[in-house]
């Protein structure tokens, strides 16, 4: 047991960033998958016994070697022995071991088994770093492994955060590891930066398939610094935890580079990914966006704005009915949400009433008094928060000090405020304006009930921070993808472009 347990703290090798293709199944012998460093490797795993793995011809001037394995929700376990204890195994969809080498070891083994009755689809590949590279979870203090690369997913409606342990400072074979926290100086981890990278899917495919082939342009330095977007940089001193804004059905890839600044070396973590929702749930799963109650709400009120976009103008109670109706709507829906536990179909049978009635009182208002100036402001004010959402959804809305909700909100309020007093001496303009913008975003708002789309995020990003108070540190990217971009994508997938594609905008936070 102890020669098993030697040959398990072993790691695979060849130069660091090597790229490689995917290649298919194979086994060196019977009941044994081999691998090669830098190659990625399809294959099934089946219960109930563990499948062993082996590395061979590990490169001498390598000290440690990352073996990470991936599906698409199925769960899958490595572990350095047929003993799967926690402090020694890993499991989930996106997992990796660190294997740090002995002197003179140039093979290693580890173990492998799927948790499901069914098969299930992994990738998987070995990459190899030298003692000058970082190591990715090296001073691990909170997860279950010794040395954990992997990063840890979390999803609500809101938010999804991502964590992991902070790394440490390379170390040649057959030395100590340098302490983790005796001290702070530039010799030591403290120096180390974080880069946090993301990836989006092509959007709607939530095929296997698709996940699998980008999941290789997010495993290796050169290919993830190429292809994903950089978000934000860390040091050593803030925490090692990040939030994103959900994307309910949006492929995502998260990973981290750690880079050693002095030595100009870096190392990659585990990349992980998410859809913000679960694939395998026959209600309310990623295929079906929106519930029942949310398709027939906004295509009700999609029908009407479409009505309003081409002959609001025309017919002016029914605009000023649908003006009401959004302006009391979103203002209720916020208000029940915050104070109350109902459910959620409850609340937007609620907000259909409170609106239908904010759409009634204003018509009634404009029928009792006929103050034009009065229905115009609630026009106008309609109109400027859809114009100041769209103005944070740009770049404008990612600058550090809109992560302040005094400052936000402030800033909001007043360009929502600025469309109807510009626009006051120009009556009949504001009143086009406002019908074909609001009206047609109905529209968008609908078709996101049953299929994603990212401009849907224009009032849902604004939604989200009123309803929640941590929202406001999340980064609020979303994809912007074309056919010819995708087409570029798979074309490119074995090799890094020149440049990473235009995937959304960058919101920097202050992370301390």
């Amino acid at each position: 047991m102890g020669l098993l347990r030697l040959m398990a703290l072993a790691a695979l090798a060849s130069q660091p960033g090597v790229a490689g293709g995917a290649e298919t199944i194979g086994n060196s012998s019977v009941g044994i998958t081999e691998f090669s460093v830098g190659k990625f490797r399809y294959f099934k795993l089946s219960r109930p016994f563990p499948e062993e793995a082996i590395l061979r011809n590990i490169s001498s001037n390598v000290t440690f070697l990352i073996f990470q394995i991936h599906s698409q929700y199925q769960n899958t376990t490595i572990s350095f022995s047929k003993t799967f204890l926690p402090s020694t195994s890993a499991t989930g969809t996106d997992k990796g071991l660190v294997f740090i080498l002995r002197p003179e070891q140039s093979m290693c083994f580890w173990y492998m088994e799927a948790l499901d009755a069914e098969p299930v689809q992994n990738v998987a590949i070995p990459l190899s770093y030298s003692e000058r590279d970082p190591i990715p979870g090296g001073c691990n203090l909170e997860f279950d492994l010794d040395i954990d690369p992997n990063i840890y997913l979390e999803y609500d409606f809101f938010e999804t955060t991502i964590k992991f342990a902070p790394a440490n400072l390379g170390y040649a074979r057959g030395t100590e590891s340098p302490p983790c926290d005796i001290k702070t100086g530039q010799d030591t981890r403290w120096r180390l930066l974080y880069d946090v990278y993301q990836y989006f899917l092509p959007e709607n495919d939530l095929t296997e398939e698709a996940l699998l082939k980008h999941l290789q342009r997010m495993a290796e330095v050169p290919h993830v610094t190429a292809n994903a977007i950089k978000v934000v940089t860390l040091t050593a001193n803030d925490k090692t935890s990040v939030s994103f804004s959900s994307l309910r059905g949006q492929g995502v890839i998260y990973n981290v580079i750690v880079w050693d600044p002095v030595l100009n070396t870096s190392a990659a973590y585990v990349p992980t990914h998410t859809y913000a929702c679960r694939l395998e749930a026959m209600e309310g799963s990623c295929s079906s966006l929106g519930r029942a109650s949310t398709k027939v709400f906004f295509t009700l009120f999609a029908l009407l704005g479409f009505f309003i976009c081409f002959f609001g103008h025309r017919f002016w109670k029914t605009e000023l009915f649908f003006i009401g109706f959004i302006f009391m709507g979103f203002f209720f829906y916020i208000l029940i949400t915050r104070l109350t536990p109902i459910k959620y179909d409850v609340r937007l049978i609620l907000t259909a009433v409170a609106g239908s009635i904010g759409g009634i009182f204003l018509v009634a208002a404009w029928w009792r008094f006929g103050i034009l100036t009065l229905c115009m402001l609630c026009v106008g004010l309609v109109l400027g928060f859809l114009i100041s959402s769209v103005t944070f959804f740009t770049p404008l809305g990612n600058l550090t000090i809109f992560s302040n909700d005094d400052v936000f909100w402030v800033t909001f309020s007043g360009i929502a405020v600025l469309i109807p007093v510009v626009f006051m001496s120009c009556l009949r303009m504001l009143n086009i304006l406002a019908c074909g913008f609001v009206g047609s975003y109905s529209v968008v708002l609908a078709v996101d009930s049953y299929m994603y789309t990212s401009l849907s995020y224009i009032t849902l990003n604004v939604l989200k921070r009123a309803l929640s108070t941590h929202f406001r540190s999340a980064f609020t990217n979303v994809p912007f993808q074309t056919n010819e971009q995708e087409e570029g994508r798979e074309r490119n997938i074995d090799r890094p472009p020149l440049q990473a594609p235009n995937q959304g905008y960058v919101k920097k936070i202050n992370t301390n």
